[in-house]
């Protein structure tokens, strides 16, 4: 009884969260009507009736609350409250309580795109982009039954209605509450294991049509949905790329534990379980794919998940959540984060970081006018502190933009500003990353005076006293001691806004190894001499669907009636055979 009343309240939580999102808030349509006929009727036996059902439908118990409140409270206690009836009541959770607010907290009713969407571009625009996908969408589903079921109400992405029945091949189970935060881990079902071990006997060998056939039968494998996205991002097919990120992120929401609220910021799920895998890559391709449509206020919130869900940030969301914030105009809380965040480095010592608090104090600045703080730092001094402390920062911006005004010519003359790397792997990788990512916030022109002036600044400050960059370099030195690139897992590519896309030669090696070759023993399929796929391919008792993924690559060969290929009639036998599959 409690666990359903949990899932009920987190379903009531979820329509909350999304009908506040909106800029149009609008009452239930139930309770207008019953609020405008209980006033504006004359007849007594009517007026009782629509008092009656009015009480019925607003009571929640023996007291009457105003629906007002009564969201609020649902808004703001539901899932402390939640955890105190529930989990208490469960052996090994006596320990589970809610902790204090985290400067990682996710609003969920930012999470949602279409939200964004309508508050950029208005909600006619959004209705006939929608209008004119709904033609692909029935396509999807035509020629099968389309399955009369209910499609689960997830936080993380809205679930399309052609979308298959979660299969519950997926679960999650409590392992542990250590210093404050609750840990998690994904399990798999033996359906499931089966379908891993399937996948990994096709990834082996580069057959893209092996994948396609386990996701015919296990629509939800996360590995298959993930490579099938890559595919379709390399070929130019964002949108399907996009969906198979979405159905990844909508069954492992669908598998959370009832006591995870991630949300919060007290939950972690460590990337080093092989289970929970999946999920940061999802989340990190569908922050990047927002980023892209410009829902920069949404890919903020997901990157904010990402980081909280793993304080060692696997991922390198960290490296992500100051441009984020800069674009969705998240000032204050940017500097608050930088001030309460807790990390072994302090902050404002990363390029990325150092940087983005300068441009962040400058837009405050404009908004406080005469009410500025005199106790922070001034933009121009942050500026100053950032190109003493990451010159190559400069060069790379330069040249990145670009900057091609004869002033950036005279500063870069600087021995300063000459080299474009500082000599330690681990920051010059960061700067690499910042500028890839950050570049185009720098072609506003008050940013570029910004720059430009902090430059000019620092050129005139050693030319009085040469001993300051010795200083700085001290500081570098201190704060990154090792010789070894710390951050040589994130690669620069990620962080671009740039989609790359292969060559069709190129299309047959495009799967990798997303797990360690390690864990593929025992259950990879012999691969054909010189490790390629097979030329000639048989349609012959093949499943329709899986022909037509296969078809889809430049290097596969169906062959004709003289290679002893069955013609395309037995193909439309084979395929009214399998199509009640």
């Amino acid at each position: 009884m409690d666990e359903f009343r949990l899932a009920y309240d987190r379903f009531r939580l979820q329509v909350y969260a999304d009908e506040t999102s909106t800029q149009k808030q609008e009452q239930p349509r139930s309770v207008k009507n019953a609020l405008n006929s209980a006033s504006t009727s004359n007849n007594k036996s009517k007026k009782k009736k629509q008092k009656k059902g009015k009480e019925g439908y607003l009571s929640t118990g023996k007291r009457e609350t105003p629906l007002d409140v009564n969201l609020e409270a649902l808004a703001l206690d539901i899932e402390s409250s939640s955890q105190q009836s529930g989990l208490n009541k469960q052996p090994g959770f006596e320990n589970f309580k809610q902790s204090k607010p985290s400067v990682l907290h996710v609003d969920p009713k930012y999470l949602n795109v279409e939200n964004e969407l309508r508050r950029i571009f208005g909600s006619k625009v959004v209705k006939s982009f929608e209008k004119s996908n709904q033609s692909s969408s029935s396509r999807q589903v035509r020629g099968g039954r389309r399955g009369n079921h209910h499609i689960r109400k997830t936080v993380l992405i809205s679930p399309s209605d052609h979308w298959p029945r979660w299969d519950g091949s997926l679960s999650m189970e409590f392992l542990e509450t250590k210093d404050g935060y609750h840990y998690f881990r994904y399990t798999h079902s033996s359906s499931y294991d089966q379908a891993q071990r399937a996948f990994e006997a096709a990834q082996a060998i580069h057959d893209l049509n092996g994948v396609a056939s386990v996701l015919m039968y296990h629509p939800y494998h996360l590995d298959s949905l993930i490579t099938m996205a890559d595919y379709f991002k390399f070929v130019g097919e964002h949108q399907m790329s996009a969906d198979a990120i979405a159905k990844c992120l909508y069954a492992m929401e669908c598998a959370w534990h009832p006591m995870f609220t991630p949300l919060q910021g007290n939950c972690q799920l460590k990337f080093s379980h092989d289970s929970n895998k999946p999920l940061f890559k999802a989340l990190f391709t569908h922050m990047k794919n927002m980023d892209r449509r410009g829902c920069h206020r949404s890919a903020l919130e997901v990157c904010k998940l990402l980081l909280a869900l793993d304080s060692d940030d696997p991922m390198g969301a960290m490296f992500c959540l100051d441009y984020f914030a800069l674009r969705a105009g998240e000032y204050a809380w940017l500097e608050q984060f930088s001030e309460d965040y807790r990390t072994d480095t302090s902050l404002w010592l990363l390029p990325s970081f150092s940087h983005s608090l300068a441009v962040c104090r400058f837009y405050l600045e404009q908004e406080e006018s005469s009410n500025a703080d005199t106790a922070k730092a001034s933009s121009a001094d942050l500026m100053n502190q950032a190109l003493m402390l990451h010159p190559p920062v400069l060069t790379k911006l330069v040249a990145k933009v670009p900057l091609k005004d004869q002033a950036w010519t005279n500063i870069l003359k600087n021995s300063y500003f000459h080299s474009d790397q500082i000599g330690i792997p681990s920051v010059d990788h960061l700067i690499n990353i910042y500028v890839e990512q950050n570049y185009l916030i720098w072609r506003l022109p008050d940013l570029q005076k910004l720059l430009r002036d902090g430059a000019s600044h620092v050129i005139q400050t050693l030319e009085h006293n040469k001993n300051d960059a010795k200083d700085w370099t001290c500081v570098r030195k201190e704060a990154f001691p090792s010789n070894k690139n710390e951050y040589g897992h994130l690669l620069v590519q990620d962080f671009s806004d740039t989609v790359q896309t292969l060559p069709p030669d190129n299309l047959q090696n495009f799967m990798v190894d997303m797990r360690d070759p390690a864990h593929l023993g025992g259950h990879v399929a012999n691969p054909p001499a010189g490790g390629q796929a097979p030329a000639l391919h048989d349609v012959a008792n093949r499943n329709p669907l899986a022909v037509l993924f296969e078809s889809l690559l430049p290097w596969v060969n169906y062959g004709g009636p003289e290679d002893g290929i069955v013609d395309e009639n037995r193909v439309n036998e084979q395929g009214q055979g399998n199509e009640d599959l």
